[in-house]
């Protein structure tokens, strides 16, 4: 008896995490959006309810890019800022860096995109509420930006996709952490469908 409890106990969690988690760091049981090629360079397309970060905000992540580029000019750059509640736009991280915070139970609000050496990018964010946004893209060495600010609305999910190769990405969410990074071009990361808060977003290309 108290085997199979324990075995009833292990699938009831095992069901409750494939649902955070998945395959890709995203609720399985939800519908993803239909992806986009993204735009061509030089050229920018936002979604339907896209938001638009403040100038300062995408010229400092697409200086970062344009930096990060001079120095590895074959280099596959991914540059990003994070919004997040009670701090605002953070400074630009690249390549892997953590953008966005842990250990605060801070939710994520928005996130500008910036990429050179991939052909452009795409990005899509889940949020409370509202569901999948929309793709927005932009070209190389452009910004693009999902996500919502002063409305106090949670990020739970983000997609992003490039022109060429592949990207990789990790979400931290709220009560449980750090999940596994996904690659992929498309790329998912987050939960939908468990009203859990993004913390904090990895992206690299």
């Amino acid at each position: 008896m108290k085997n199979s409890m324990s075995k009833a106990a292990g699938a009831v969690l095992g069901l409750a995490l494939a649902g955070v988690l998945g395959a890709t760091g995203v609720a399985q049981a939800q519908a993803l959006p239909s992806v986009p090629a993204p735009a061509p360079a030089g050229a920018a397309v936002a979604g339907p309810s896209a938001v638009r970060a403040p100038a300062s905000v995408i010229a400092q992540v697409e200086a970062a890019t344009a930096r990060q580029h001079a120095f590895a000019p074959n280099a596959r750059v991914v540059c990003y800022s994070a919004h997040v509640q009670d701090i605002g736009w953070q400074a630009a991280v690249c390549d892997g860096q953590v953008a966005g915070t842990t250990g605060q139970g801070r939710r994520m609000e928005a996130v500008v995109i910036a990429t050179r050496g991939v052909g452009g990018v795409c990005a899509n964010a889940h949020l409370a509420e509202v569901g999948w946004q929309g793709w927005a893209c932009a070209g190389e060495g452009a910004a693009v930006t999902v996500g919502t600010t002063g409305q106090s609305r949670r990020m739970e999910a983000l997609g992003v996709q490039v022109g060429s190769g592949g990207v990789a990405a990790q979400a931290h969410i709220a009560n449980y952490g750090w999940l596994n990074s996904a690659a992929g071009n498309p790329v998912y990361v987050g939960s939908t469908g468990q009203s859990l808060q993004m913390e904090a977003v990895r992206i690299w290309a």
